[in-house]
């Protein structure tokens, strides 16, 4: 938390799909293959969930 308004805050990193990497360094480029990993698996949580959801409401329906 900054003490003074005036002070910067850290922003997390932003990565934008076909965005140039060669400004990067190897820690940065790290880092955000180690953020996609977890939004692959955030992403990946919700298919299953929304599958899950679609094989219910589709057995209900069956009846």
């Amino acid at each position: 938390m900054a003490i003074f308004d005036d002070e910067p805050t850290k922003k997390a990193p932003v990565h934008a799909i076909g965005q140039d990497l060669a400004l990067l360094s190897v820690g940065e480029l790290t880092e955000r293959i180690g953020l996609l990993r977890d939004e692959i698996v955030r992403l990946e949580a919700e298919l299953t969930n929304k599958g899950t959801s679609k094989s219910a409401a589709e057995a209900l329906f069956r009846r």
